[in-house]
């Protein structure tokens, strides 16, 4: 599955447009008092990037059931809630059929 954050794809022509996909995925990290800031801040964007990829593969899941073979347009919105740790993670493009 090709994916792009672009409208086109080099060397791809699109045969048809199959619809608008996303793939959304929520999780709140386990909170741990630490007194160590840099290791914090490093878990949490290892936390983020995990979140990142199962709304990534969320995405691919959904086109791949429109008979999709890539998605073009691709928006990534990432949001935390500091208060309470939340990560959201909301992802959104266009499923095709290229060539």
């Amino acid at each position: 599955m090709i994916l792009t954050t672009t409208n086109t794809i080099e060397g791809h022509s699109i045969k048809n447009y199959l619809g608008v996909v996303s793939g959304v995925d929520v999780n709140m990290p386990k909170t741990t008092i630490s007194f160590n800031m840099e290791k914090y801040y490093e878990n949490y964007e290892n936390k983020i990037n995990e979140v990142k990829e199962e709304a990534f593969q969320k995405l691919q899941d959904n086109a791949y059931k429109l008979g999709a073979n890539a998605v073009v347009g691709i928006a990534l919105d990432i949001e935390t809630m500091p208060t309470s740790g939340i990560i959201i993670v909301s992802i959104t493009g266009t499923a095709v059929m290229v060539v």
